[in-house]
């Protein structure tokens, strides 16, 4: 190794983005291109008697309109994992038939020669409906609730071990309380925006996705296409925060409306269109019940989860599913149930499933200590879990006591008075807080191909993306790692469907899926130039063993003696060579703990598969022994809060979060990351909430005025921590994913720190100033 993974170098993508270089999704311009603009239905549920365009018709520029009166058919997708191409809601398919069964459904798509002609051409369009009542309001309709079978993949997400409701009973202490979290919704700095061209049978797409490969793969299933006709791209995207992990209908409907008039269409939503058309976090209740000694050790932990999902297909906020692994307990029962509403289908949200769960746990594990009259980071570290009891297993690796007690040195905890009420710096309450952070370390299959070239510069491909999060910037490092070589000279290439096929970039798992398929692609390369130097009779290294040969600077030489070896660019020049390439699969997973299945024969993936038969890199990888394992990462937030008590306004003060995440693949991108949870964190504590109609079951928050977001005045000194222990079950580069686990635990943090802080606990978020009253 050369020790270039870790460094805090600056992104290798970052002056392209701040001199507008870099080309998002909406930014391709083919030729003939017209501008396609969504009709959203005005009513939560029912049916649409009549569409009349006459007078969007008049309009100049115009050039047509498609509805479910003339679009063509469309096929149901069997898939519902979003690597493999997940449409967001399986039972509507956009425009086949005249049903309504929210606010905000497409349901037509009008197009002209500008964007300003279609917007206006749009807004013409008049349509008659058959009202029906709609189902409105989660806390209303508990009655109809019901316990899916699965979550996402088919995710077990009902668990018991032991019996929790006998312990509780028995218990000496008992505590129980319900929390609420409202409907967040993603809101991305890019919209959800998508460029369709057909060129005969060939269809080139231009998405905002965090899944190239499953945007490809659900345009052939629902329009009957062969999937190597389709070409999708995503070579940047403004955020995604799990709203582009799934394929929502303007991608569809780009497509159909190129087909039907046989033009490029670009299809750009709306801020607006984004709050009705593409997906949201669940509205929770979260019942939790805790049974415990009088020295705090837990003797039985409840979890009830109760979430919606639309009218057309069925998604699990899992809240709970962090319970069952984050404390030693003997008696858990985590369950999960959903309420059916006319609402658009939610979605992975920002640390889907822990984000509000491991608010509803962390504030009620405070909550405890308080009742216990116990240290709130001692509560913890009674219940520490050194397994995974849940599954029984050990963890990977775990080291969130470390974590502890650096988070609660940097905040200053020793100087804590645990008295509520007690601390104020002027004329300002102080309070502090903390909370348990976690999310699930996932990993799967990828692919990569890596090029050396004879001029001395390496290229990667790979069909993963990066959605802003320094993707490109680590997998680079990476790359020079392996090859030797400055990041200058390596060039990664991904967000495009044609590329060996990577990781979805959602469940924070690109890091520990495709940094393994490339360090394999490029370990590939240099196995080829190492045969080819032992066996060339002039290079330096002729008859020497493989095992025995290193890189560095852009030189294959003897470990022993870096003085005897050759640069790249002679050994290729002496072979008449302009390129040595290999490709590489990495067949691991610990979602299912399956592998995925060979690949077609003829295609590019079977050829990964054969040549990484005899890579060492991917040999050493896939025969880890992962089974006995648990993968989570881990961490601790700590909050100081200043609460004004007349006004009840609270300003984070300072925030410090301790990571375990494995390697750090990139300090600066690291910390860039983890900060930008926290702030997801504030938003969500003190800000977030998408408010319904009661009457209609309309949006009412529909723009960034009115869904209020964290900027930079409300920012704190944010401090970051990592604790860098490599994980080397995970993967050989030893970093589990970061994207998620920064907003786990800290909005509890928060809410912790303001009961320190004013005495009022409040269990409903967002902390507005009313609540403090």
């Amino acid at each position: 190794m050369n020790e270039i993974v870790g460094k805090p170098i600056d992104r290798v993508d970052g002056r392209l983005k701040v001199t507008g270089k870099a080309t998002y999704s909406a930014e391709y311009f083919p030729k003939n291109m017209v501008y396609g603009v969504l009709v959203l239905s005005t009513i939560a549920k029912g049916r649409i008697k009549n569409i009349d365009s006459r007078q969007a018709e008049r309009v100049p520029g115009f050039v047509g309109i498609m509805s479910y009166k003339n679009s063509m058919s469309l096929h149901f997708p069997q898939g519902a994992d979003p690597g493999a191409g997940k449409f967001a809601e399986k039972d509507l398919l956009p425009m086949q038939n005249n049903r309504i069964y929210y606010d905000g459904q497409a349901v037509a798509v009008v197009m002209a020669e500008t964007f300003e002609q279609a917007e206006h051409a749009a807004s013409l369009v008049k349509i008659d409906y058959e009202i029906e009542k709609p189902t409105v309001g989660l806390e209303g309709n508990l009655s109809s609730k019901y316990k899916p079978a699965a979550g996402m993949g088919g995710a077990q997400i009902q668990a018991m071990r032991g019996d929790a409701d006998a312990a509780l009973h028995s218990s000496e202490v008992k505590f129980e309380q319900t929390y609420t979290t409202p409907v967040y919704h993603h809101n991305a700095m890019e919209p959800h925006a998508t460029i369709a061209e057909w060129t005969g049978d060939n269809l080139m797409v231009y998405d905002a996705t965090q899944s190239v490969t499953g945007v490809r793969s659900l345009l052939s299933a629902m329009l009957g296409a062969p999937s190597d006709k389709i070409n999708v791209v995503a070579l940047f995207i403004g955020g995604g925060f799990g709203s582009k992990g799934f394929t929502w209908p303007n991608t569809i409907l780009t497509a159909m409306a190129a087909k039907q008039i046989n033009r490029p269409v670009k299809l750009v939503l709306s801020r607006q269109q984004m709050f009705t058309t593409a997906g949201r976090r669940s509205q929770t209740i979260q019942k939790i019940s805790f049974g415990a000694t009088s020295a705090g050790k837990l003797t039985s932990t409840k979890h009830e989860t109760i979430s919606e999902s639309s009218f057309v297909d069925e998604y699990v906020e899992t809240a709970g599913l962090a319970t069952n692994m984050l404390y030693s307990c003997p008696n858990v029962e985590v369950s999960h149930s959903l309420v059916r509403l006319n609402r658009v289908t939610p979605c992975p949200t920002r640390a889907p499933g822990e984000a509000p769960g491991t608010f509803a746990l962390e504030v009620a594990m405070d909550e405890l200590a308080y009742q216990l009259k116990m240290d709130p980071v001692q509560l913890r570290l009674v219940n520490y879990a050194d397994t995974d009891e849940g599954k029984s297993k050990q963890f990977s690796s775990k080291n969130l006591k470390e974590c502890y007690r650096r988070g609660a040195e940097a905040i200053g905890w020793a100087q804590r008075n645990p008295q509520v009420g007690s601390m104020r710096e002027g004329d300002y309450l102080v309070g502090y807080g903390m909370a348990t952070a976690t999310y699930p370390a996932n990993r799967s299959p990828s692919s990569a191909k890596a090029i050396l070239y004879a001029d001395g510069h390496a290229e990667i491909m790979c069909a993963t993306q990066d959605i802003g999060t320094g993707t490109y910037t680590i997998m680079t490092q990476a790359a020079a790692d392996i090859f030797g070589l400055p990041v200058e000279k390596v060039q990664v290439k991904l967000g495009n469907s044609a590329y060996p096929k990577g990781a979805n970039s959602g469940g924070s798992q690109v890091t520990a899926s495709v940094g393994p398929a490339i360090r394999a692609a490029a370990v590939g390369v240099l196995e080829k130039l190492k045969k080819m130097a032992i066996s060339d009779n002039a290079s330096p290294l002729h008859g020497h063993k493989e095992e025995n040969i290193f890189a560095s600077d852009g030189r294959i030489h003897l470990k022993d003696n870096a003085d005897k070896g050759e640069t790249y660019t002679q050994l290729l020049n002496r072979q008449g060579l302009q390129k040595v390439e290999a490709l590489a699969k990495t067949n691991v997973s610990n979602r299912q703990q399956t592998e995925s299945n060979p690949a077609a024969k003829g295609t590019a993936e079977a050829s990964a598969e054969e040549e990484s038969k005899t890579n060492p890199a991917v040999q050493e990888d896939e025969h880890v022994d992962r089974k006995p394992y648990s993968f989570h990462s881990f961490g601790a937030q700590f909050v100081r809060v200043l609460v004004d008590p007349l006004l009840n306004r609270v300003k984070v003060d300072r925030a410090v979060s301790v990571m375990d995440i494995g390697k750090v693949m990139n300090l600066k991108l690291a910390t860039n990351q983890i900060m930008g949870g926290m702030i997801f964190g504030i938003g969500m504590a003190l800000l977030e909430e998408t408010a319904y109609d009661p009457n209609n079951g309309r949006v009412v928050t529909r723009d960034l005025a009115q869904y209020l977001v964290p900027v930079n005045a409300d920012m704190p000194q944010l401090e970051v921590q990592f604790i860098d222990i490599p994980d080397p079950i995970i993967s050989p580069i030893g970093a589990r994913g970061i994207g998620e686990i920064g907003i786990t635990g800290i909005t509890a943090a928060i809410n912790n720190a303001i009961y320190h802080a004013t005495g009022k606990r409040v269990r409903d978020l967002p902390v507005t100033l009313d609540k403090l009253i």
